[in-house]
């Protein structure tokens, strides 16, 4: 039988594996100590992610936090993904993507129109996804806070400017995340096909759940 290469390197036992189809949401709780492994299945997929804690409702990912602790838009191996308490939520245990973005934030309809043309109006994104996902653990709209995007390329400019191009992942690469206390991670796999940050063209991803 031939080896999955996804799983080389995973210490502890597998206990949720699923892919997660392009353009759908995905929820799940993870207890301190296990970790998620991201695998970029087919390669340049963003994966757009939220984190809120499974035991105060009031707690959640901050990118404000994130970026004053350590000092650096891009989060990089080592990273600690901290909440708006300061705590730490997870860790970027392994990547084999050397950074991911913090501050690109989430494709909605609204964005769409306004970056796209109005055509793009009913374009499924980003923000439905991640209602969709949220409304099983009774949060809505304001709940939503900004976002990590593993795999995605947002360079800044030595003027300050934003760019979203291409992305630097391939197929099979991965990112590990150790959580550091009970959380609730909520993804959206991104469906924008305006901008290269999918290679316009939005591919699944695969969930990997070890034990500690």
């Amino acid at each position: 039988m031939t080896a999955d290469p996804h799983l080389s390197s995973l210490a502890g036992a597998v206990i949720h594996d699923v892919v997660v189809p392009a353009r759908a949401p995905w929820l799940h709780h993870i207890a301190a100590g296990q970790t998620l492994r991201i695998v970029d299945l087919e390669g340049n997929q963003a994966v757009d992610f939220l984190l809120y804690s499974a035991e105060n409702d009031e707690e959640r990912y901050s990118a404000q936090d994130t970026v004053s602790a350590q000092g650096n838009l891009f989060l990089r191996a080592g990273t600690a993904l901290l909440s708006n308490e300061g705590r730490p939520m997870m860790t970027i245990a392994a990547t084999s993507v050397d950074y991911h973005d913090t501050i690109g934030g989430a494709c909605s309809c609204e964005s769409n129109t306004l970056r796209y043309g109005h055509h793009t109006k009913a374009e499924h994104a980003c923000v439905e996804n991640f209602l969709e996902a949220n409304l099983t653990e009774g949060r809505g709209k304001r709940d939503i806070v900004s976002n990590i995007n593993f795999f995605m390329n947002v360079p800044v400019e030595p003027d300050g400017s934003l760019g979203i191009v291409d992305g630097i992942s391939a197929p099979g690469l991965t990112v590990d995340l150790r959580a550091e206390m009970d959380v609730i991670v909520v993804v959206s796999n991104c469906p924008q096909v305006n901008n290269p940050c999918n290679g316009f063209n939005p591919t699944p991803v695969r969930m990997i759940v070890t034990a500690a």
